[in-house]
């Protein structure tokens, strides 16, 4: 959910649990169509560009690598439905190697539904994952919605800021947040 606070303090996620599972859901606006919108999410050279690396069989049911350079976290993935351009799932998991260098939570299959909707020249844009641990689900919020702000930044042709602050400005809003999940 969008929030009219200052751009410094705005929050975009919403914090939950399934089936004893966190979920975060981040919604934005982004300025320009659907169709850009997601090509800047599925076409590898541009989500390279903002989000991470990927190579492998990106088609419905193909197997991938995802390398997110700004968490040095290398992930392995699974396209589940592909409707373009409306709509986008995969599943992906943090590989043992990736996790054993790190100092993250365990490998857990993480699945991220991404759906976009055409609203004039802008287009809406939600992800929603599920699956990681309800007790870091802080700290998804605040990484999701810095991955939302950098797409953001991309297709308005600039350059993301620092990723460290922003994550210091997120993290205890979205601790607020988690804390009334029950």
């Amino acid at each position: 959910m969008t929030s009219n606070a200052s751009p410094g303090t705005r929050i975009l996620g919403s914090l939950r649990s399934a089936d004893g599972a966190g979920v975060v859901r981040v919604e934005d606006r982004y300025d320009t169509d659907i169709d850009d919108l997601w090509s800047a999410i599925t076409d590898p050279g541009r989500l390279a560009r903002w989000h991470g690396r990927v190579e492998g069989d990106l088609r419905l049911g193909g197997e991938f690598r995802l390398y997110l350079e700004a968490d040095d976290i290398d992930s392995t993935g699974r396209i589940d439905a592909c409707e373009p351009p409306r709509r986008l799932v995969v599943t992906t998991r943090e590989t043992d190697e990736s996790y054993r260098k790190g100092q993250g939570v365990p490998p857990f299959d993480a699945v991220k539904e991404i759906t976009l909707t055409a609203d004039g020249d802008q287009t809406i844009l939600v992800i929603e994952v599920r699956g990681m641990p309800l007790d870091k689900i802080a700290f998804f919020g605040a990484g999701w919605q810095i991955h939302a702000e950098n797409l953001a930044v991309y297709i308005a042709g600039s350059e993301p800021g620092d990723g460290e602050a922003r994550w210091g400005e997120l993290v205890p809003t979205y601790q607020e947040l988690a804390a009334t999940i029950s």
